[in-house]
């Protein structure tokens, strides 16, 4: 599924706040939301994920046929995508440590390969799917996984194509993970689970 944002309808009111907020730089991120909150930036928000437009990337919702809920949030672009998805995690806690040789152990048990590398953000996997083409034929798809630790979150993230095979040669895909906000939200939640993602109020469904 993808979405475009409509056009705004209403301008800001004298009402609206001018504190200034202390500016947050992007490639530090991603960010929690209690980071950029206020901070005046146009972002897609998603729920449990915040997007701001980032160029020569669209934005895509994937969604269960079945249940009908978003399950996760690529960026795509020409030469690859970027699929990601946020989780509830344990304060103060290294849950991608502990989800890291499951996500390894069962790329092999599906036929694949998972080796681990050293990336921006800690330890990755450099994954190998067998998968099958439309036409029948088979096919290997590249992948590159990681996932970073943030305040009771955990955000995964998946590289596929180009920025799964050139990691050195693609860093706009890295520096676009970058400007990914998390809500977390407050309400308590067992380790693990997914964090609730949705369509933006003031998008529409494009077929």
């Amino acid at each position: 599924m993808k979405f475009r944002r409509k056009a705004e309808a209403t301008a800001p009111t004298e009402e609206a706040s001018t504190e200034a907020v202390e500016p947050v730089d992007p490639s530090t991120g991603p960010f929690d939301f209690s980071q950029v909150d206020g901070d005046g930036i146009d972002r897609a928000d998603l729920g449990s994920v915040l997007v701001p437009a980032i160029a020569d990337r669209e934005l895509r919702l994937q969604v269960d046929e079945q249940s009908g809920q978003v399950r996760s949030v690529m960026l795509a672009g020409s030469d690859g995508a970027l699929e990601f998805q946020a989780f509830a995690a344990p304060r103060n806690g290294d849950l991608w440590s502990d989800v890291r040789p499951q996500i390894a152990e069962d790329m092999v048990r599906r036929g694949g390969q998972a080796t681990e590398r050293e990336g921006r953000w800690g330890t990755e996997l450099v994954c190998q799917m067998p998968v099958t083409r439309p036409d029948g034929t088979a096919a290997v798809q590249p992948s590159r996984i990681l996932g970073i630790n943030g305040d009771r979150w955990m955000l995964r993230a998946s590289f596929l194509g180009r920025p799964a095979l050139e990691p050195e040669e693609t860093t706009e895909w890295e520096d676009a993970l970058a400007q990914v906000v998390v809500r977390r939200g407050e309400g308590a939640m067992p380790v693990g689970e997914p964090l609730p993602v949705r369509l933006p109020d003031d998008a529409r469904r494009v077929r």
